[in-house]
């Protein structure tokens, strides 16, 4: 580690304003080691447009159907706003969450990145680990190490980038840290949740699964600012207040509540969606795609209870964090 603290002073020092972050853009050379590489003109002007800085806190998005990479950065207001979407150059395995170590699956779900997580020596250019597994997946014995995004363009399980890519990427985050952002958050999903997305893989093995993603990614798409993520009853949850009841991975979720500035534009989204996805399965039938009355509704019913779609892995107690794997250490790709 004390390489990465005396990285983490670097990139302190070298979080400059925006006019002298130009200057040194404009300036680079070949001398400038690539972690340490400055934001680029365009982006410091994209930054300006939207109304934020380079030190502002971020957040990312990941959609595999459409290889598509978001950033968003944090105005003034506490919304978000996008301030650039990347190419995905390679991703592995299929649509679907990750399950154990060696399936090539690029994870699903929800993740943090913290400062240790960034690789500024990785053999694949540059990387940061997005924290796989996380609490939701360690309570359901899942396992696998280093999952990344990475330049080379070349991915077991990773999202991988195009080198010059990854550089932008790299040193929007290392901005935002030298910032105070002490960790964001990067939700990767199968695709864009849309209605007619999800009446497409309605059939799919996956989609109680997707259902769960959906509602984190709707909390999102209503207000644009970044979801509180809890896990508990082996599912996700999002926005929960609970007045101080803890969420356990493993254990039932505690009465909790949705706040009305989310849960009223939520409740009038998801009528539209459900309203939309209906009418996509009808066309999806209508054309011999989908067999009637194969699809779920896009929503589950409060009253159908606990979401039992996920059992914990081999090996895993439900009752206890015996036999979870400890927080993966600092990625070494």
């Amino acid at each position: 580690m004390a390489f990465w603290h005396s990285f983490r002073r670097v990139a302190v020092r070298v979080a400059v304003p925006a006019a002298a972050a130009a200057f040194l853009s404009s300036c680079q050379t070949t001398d400038v080691p690539a972690y340490l590489a400055p934001i680029t003109t365009a982006l410091l002007q994209q930054m300006e447009a939207i109304g934020t800085t380079p030190i502002a806190p971020i957040y990312v998005r990941v959609f595999k159907e459409e290889s598509v990479f978001e950033i968003w950065k944090r105005r003034p207001d506490g919304t978000y706003a996008l301030l650039k979407t990347y190419a995905i150059c390679a991703w592995s395995g299929e649509l679907g969450p990750k399950i154990a170590e060696g399936d090539r699956q690029a994870p699903e779900g929800f993740y943090s990145v913290g400062p240790a997580q960034l690789n500024p020596n990785s053999s694949y250019h540059l990387s940061f680990n997005i924290g796989y597994p996380n609490t939701f997946d360690r309570s359901l014995g899942r396992t696998g190490s280093n999952l990344m995004v990475h330049g080379a363009c070349s991915s077991a399980g990773c999202y991988s980038m195009t080198d010059e890519s990854v550089e932008e990427i790299y040193a929007v985050v290392r901005e935002a840290f030298a910032g105070g952002q002490r960790q964001f958050q990067i939700h990767a999903f199968p695709f864009r949740m849309t209605p007619q997305n999800m009446a497409r893989h309605s059939t799919n093995a996956h989609f109680a699964f997707w259902q769960m993603l959906k509602e984190g990614y709707d909390h999102f798409e209503v207000t644009r600012t970044v979801p509180e993520v809890e896990v508990c009853d082996f599912r996700y949850v999002f926005d929960a207040q609970s007045g101080g009841e803890r969420f356990e991975p493993t254990r039932p979720c505690p009465a909790y509540t949705i706040p009305d500035r989310i849960a009223f534009p939520l409740e009038a989204q998801r009528a539209a969606d459900a309203a939309a996805y209906d009418m996509a399965v009808a066309a999806l039938v209508a054309s011999g795609t989908l067999s009637a009355g194969a699809s779920p509704p896009l929503f589950r019913d409060p009253m159908d209870g606990p979401l039992t779609a996920f059992a914990p892995g081999p090996g895993i107690d439900p009752t206890t964090t015996a036999g979870i794997p400890a927080p993966l250490p600092r990625p070494t790709p």
